[in-house]
């Protein structure tokens, strides 16, 4: 295993492989696709390096999110043709969000998180789906969430629970867009005949149109449900101390 530079990690072909988790044969399908950058070549040698590493690490992420090699394939090549980092949000598969996401170097992740950046807490993110590799950058999915994570790491809050609680939050939010994404479908369908919304005139999607009030429902709830939860944590009795 070589060093380059004074930081960056080295690989053969096998290390890499072994340290992503993956049969060497799989590497090589992804070097043959151009998922991957070339390596570093000395003489018949290939070192890949961290980055490769990192980039293995988002393929696995996507493809356990249902993304096929193909589509992988795309946001690879468009980033690597400097497509907007806006359209990240369509490549990856979430459509209309309203998420916008950011593009940071190395050193500017570990800025937001300083000493929290270690590998497990990379590759909890990736498998989130928050993070992605662009060659020497990094695509954070959110700048909310993103600014949300550091804050609660600069109050002192380790990145591998809020990374852990982030993955809760994913459940429950998938079973509340479900919710009243049926909700909404059930007692507003669009006609497919004439293209316009039942009982409202307009050819809007009613998700679309309605997801703020949904999203309104959901924030109030929440805070009034950590009201109820506050109060009753303080307003119980205390057990006197011996």
């Amino acid at each position: 295993m070589a060093e380059s530079g004074s930081t960056m990690r080295e690989y053969r072909t096998e290390e890499l492989a072994e340290a992503a988790g993956i049969p060497v044969r799989t590497l090589r399908f992804y070097r043959e696709r151009k998922l991957l950058p070339p390596p570093r070549r000395e003489g018949r040698i290939a070192w890949y390096d961290d980055q490769h590493l990192a980039r293995l690490r988002t393929i696995a992420a996507l493809l356990e999110r249902g993304h096929t090699l193909g589509g992988i394939a795309e946001l690879t090549a468009a980033f690597e043709h400097g497509r907007d980092v806006g359209q990240l949000g369509e490549l990856l598969g979430i459509g209309w969000s309203e998420e916008t996401p950011v593009r940071l170097t190395p050193e500017a992740l570990a800025d937001y998180f300083e000493g929290e950046v270690t590998p497990e807490n990379l590759a909890a993110s990736l498998d989130l789906g928050y993070l992605a590799t662009d060659g020497e950058e990094i695509v954070h999915v959110s700048r909310r969430l993103l600014d949300v994570s550091s804050a609660l790491v600069g109050e002192g809050v380790p990145l591998a629970a809020v990374l852990e609680t982030a993955r809760r939050v994913r459940e429950h939010a998938d079973a509340l867009a479900a919710l009243f994404t049926d909700l909404i479908s059930t007692h507003l369908t669009a006609d497919t005949e004439t293209g316009t919304e039942t009982g409202t005139g307009t050819a809007e999607d009613p998700v679309t149109r309605l997801r703020p009030l949904a999203k309104s429902v959901v924030e109030a709830e929440l805070t009034m449900a950590m009201d109820r939860l506050h109060q009753s944590r303080t307003s119980a009795p205390q057990t006197p101390s011996s």
